[in-house]
Parts: C-alpha cells; structure tokens; sequence
C-alpha cells in the first residue's frame, strides 16, 4: 500500500540524509562502535545539516516547523544504515520539547542558538540508582539560596543517555518534600550548565547495545543553579514530564518499527547471497515463510507507527495511544528481529554483521520510556480496567 504519510519535501531530505549517513557515518562507524560513543564534532555536521533546527522558531535559527516528520526519516534511514547519531536523539526528541514548552523569552534566547548550532548539546536527567520508573521516588534535591539567587543541587543520576558529551543537562530534582494528597508534589526541572563547580560525570556506562550513544552516571555535590535556568515554575516538574512521555514513547515506537524494517531488508540480502547445500538460503521453503510473516509484521507496525506520527503532529495522541503504538511496535521488532537473526545463522551472531547490533540496540525499546509492563497498565486503566 502506497504511504501517504511523507510529502516531496519529506522524500528529498530523506535522500540528502541517506547521501550524508553513506558518505560521513558509514565509512567511520565501526571506530565509533569501538570507541563506545560517536565525536563531540559529528554533532556539529548534524547542526549543518539543519537536524537540530528543525523545530526550533527562526528567530532562533531554526526552520520554524512543527512536525515530527522528519525525525521520523532519520528512524528509517539510520536503521536502515545500520547506524545511530549517539545521543543526538535526546538532544531533538527529549530535550527541545521542554525549552519550547517552558523557557521564558529570555531563556529562549540564551539556549536555542546555541541548541541548533551544537555548540550546546542538552540531554535530560530523571532516573536515579535505585528509583527506575518511580519518578516521585527521587533523592536528587534542590535548595533555594537564602539570598534567592541560586539553587544549591545534590544527588546523582544513572543512565544519562548524551550524558558525556552533553552541555546541559536538564535535571529533574526535589525542591520541595511531597504531600500527604500528591508525592510527586515538589520536583522541579533546571536547565544545568555541565561546567558547574560540582558537576561531575561519573562512569560511561558499558551496554549490552546502543555502543555508539554515551550513556552516563552524573553527580552533582553542591552545584549552584543560577535562577534563571529554573525551567517552568518550581514543584510543578512531574507533570511536565508527563506531558512530554506520549512524544518519547512515539519515538521509541517509530524507531522499533524502523528497526523491524531494517532487519527485514538485512535478512532478505543476506539469504539471497548465502548458498547452502549448493541452493542459496533464500530458496528455501522456511526462509521464504519466515521473511513473509516478518513483512507482514512490518506493514502492521509501519501502519501503528505513521497513524501515531500523524496523530502526534496534529496534537492529538493520548498517552495510552502511545502506549500501545509503543507496546506493539517494540514486540514487534523484537519477534522480526529474532527471526531474522536466526536465518543469518552464525554470522547473525558475529558483530561485524548489522543484524547482530540491531539485536542488541533493539532489547532496549521494551525498557525505556516505560516497560512493556507499564504500557500495559496505562492501556488497561484507558479501557477501565
């Protein structure tokens, strides 16, 4: 079925990134893979290529749309490489929402240039050791200076993806105990400047995929926050989290399906090249069962995926709409990745071959942004379960 989701301004950027990942990912990314993270400068060419601007007004040096579209063409393309950006995803996807949501005019005007240049990269700080999903469980604190013109930051955060490249980090963090009525009363988000006296970045976290995206644990030990980079109004931090989980949860959803899509596309090469028993493995009655369920698989998800895209640029997907483009898109991907594995036999476990990284990269997605478990429950609790 024809897709009716991408315009021709959509398809042409869609070459020019596919153009830019052959000609300035592809050659380098096995030492990116080695080296654990991608170069702080990559995120420069990414800058010069317009991804970071995007979104971002043009009073700030952005293009000045309000689409998710083209981050949807970076899913594809990237997977289809057999590529990421590192925590350039954080970055757009997680970072941006809050700026634009909550910065004031002047707060606008000190982050966003540097935003679309590079020159700032963000990443954002909620989980802690020992609190996971549970949010309101946080230890990390803020206190108000007694002469009001700073936050005094103390605690530490796990599992900071862009954490080590990154220039700011907006930190989650209790500036007020929780009530009776509300625990997740009392957290407050602040634009953190990582060069600050106290902050410190702790071990680059060694995963099981995702290699070339830095994921960090931060500590911060008496870090002043000037009250300028307080990001919205204090206490009130949970629930602008919660605003911004249907947009992550869709980009964890558009990329499972990329990734399922490219797994397809690997395996389909890879058969028709692969001779055994003197008849290449694609001509096998298994293999061309196993393919045709996965692209079955595929079509369902691409259609999950572009109806919570359109639903998201128009202002309208629910949290539990995402939850189950999410819940279904990452079980998908899970199940066609596999398959498609299995039919690369032992070279499918060899990490020089993409559909072994995929594997890796992909355990993830039934993890962050909400397990599959807590996709479920938001889902039950819509239906009035």
């Amino acid at each position: 079925m024809r897709r009716t989701v991408f315009d021709e301004d959509h398809e042409a950027f869609r070459q020019t990134l596919r153009a830019f990942i052959e000609a300035e990912v592809v050659p380098v990314y096995d030492e990116w893979f080695e080296a654990g993270q991608v170069p702080r400068e990559f995120y420069y060419k990414l800058a010069e290529l317009g991804l970071f601007g995007i979104n971002v007004p043009e009073e700030f040096g952005g293009a000045g749309l309000d689409t998710h579209k083209f981050e949807a063409i970076q899913y594809e393309e990237t997977a289809r490489a057999g590529v990421n950006f590192g925590g350039s995803g954080v970055h757009v996807l997680l970072a941006l929402p809050y700026i634009k949501m909550l910065a004031t005019d002047e707060q606008k005007k000190r982050y966003l240039e540097k935003f679309v240049s590079a020159e700032e990269m963000w990443a954002l700080a909620m989980t802690e050791p020992g609190t996971g999903s549970d949010l309101a469980g946080m230890k990390t604190t803020a206190k108000l200076s007694e002469d009001g013109t700073h936050y005094v930051l103390n605690g530490s955060k796990t599992f900071i993806t862009g954490g080590v490249h990154a220039d700011r980090v907006i930190v989650c963090a209790r500036t007020s105990a929780p009530t009776a009525e509300d625990r997740r009363f009392g957290i407050s988000l602040f634009a953190v400047d990582t060069k600050s006296e106290g902050y410190s970045i702790g071990r680059k976290l060694d995963k099981l995929g995702l290699k070339t995206s830095d994921t960090a644990e931060l500590a911060f030990v008496d870090v002043k926050v000037p009250v300028e980079d307080l990001l919205g109004e204090e206490n009130k931090g949970f629930y602008y989290l919660g605003s911004n989980l249907p947009s992550e949860r869709w980009g964890i959803a558009y990329g499972a399906y990329a990734q399922a899509k490219a797994a397809v596309r690997f395996a389909k090469e890879y058969v028709q090249e692969r001779t055994v028993f003197g008849k290449t493995v694609a001509s096998f009655q298994n293999t061309k069962f196993e393919l045709a369920a996965c692209q079955a698989e595929v079509d369902a998800a691409e259609a999950v995926a572009d109806r919570a895209l359109e639903a998201l640029d128009a202002g309208e997907l629910t949290a539990a709409e995402a939850a189950s483009a999410k819940l279904f898109n990452t079980e998908v991907a899970h199940r066609v990745i596999d398959k498609c594995l299995q039919l690369h036999g032992g070279y499918g476990f060899m990490n020089e071959y993409p559909i072994a990284r995929l594997y890796a990269d992909n355990r993830v997605n039934r993890i962050y942004g909400g397990t599959s478990e807590v996709m479920k429950m938001i889902i039950a609790k819509d239906m009035g379960l």
